[in-house]
């Protein structure tokens, strides 16, 4: 039976700031060996509880002037993995949590966005059932 406890599960990204997103990546793949592409790159890994399921992390860095960590002012996002992102955003709102915006929808997953007490915008993630990736779609790190 599965778990619909409104929470985090994982980490589903890191996303910073880079005066050169390109040459960050570069940077990346030459001296750590990351397989970047023009988003950055996927980590996989297995689910311990569940063997059959595929998690991925997206690593990515964004142009320092970037919009998308807006309100945040912060360098930096997370992006966490979540079950239950409807009961999830009904529990932060009900906590006088800053939910940012709507939960929108995508082949890939349900998004939204809401802020911690320290100014931090976070990015909240509930892939599909079915995952949207599979390791033969994508190009990651190992």
């Amino acid at each position: 039976m599965d778990n619909k406890t409104p929470k985090v599960v994982g980490i589903g990204g890191i996303f910073f700031r880079s005066q050169d997103p390109k040459a960050t990546k570069e940077w990346y793949q030459k001296n750590l060996g990351l397989n970047t592409d023009q988003h950055g790159t996927m980590f996989s890994s297995r689910n311990i509880d569940n063997p059959d399921e595929v998690n991925f992390l997206q690593w990515s860095p964004f142009e320092a002037n970037t919009d998308y960590f807006d309100p945040s002012k912060k360098e930096f996002m997370i992006n966490y993995r979540v079950q239950n992102i409807e009961g999830l955003v009904a529990q932060l709102k009900e906590n006088g949590v800053n939910v940012v915006d709507e939960i929108v929808e995508y082949e890939y997953g349900k998004f939204v966005h809401i802020m911690d007490e320290e100014g931090n915008k976070i990015e909240l993630w509930e892939p599909p059932v079915h995952g949207a990736f599979t390791n033969d779609d994508i190009s990651t790190t190992q």
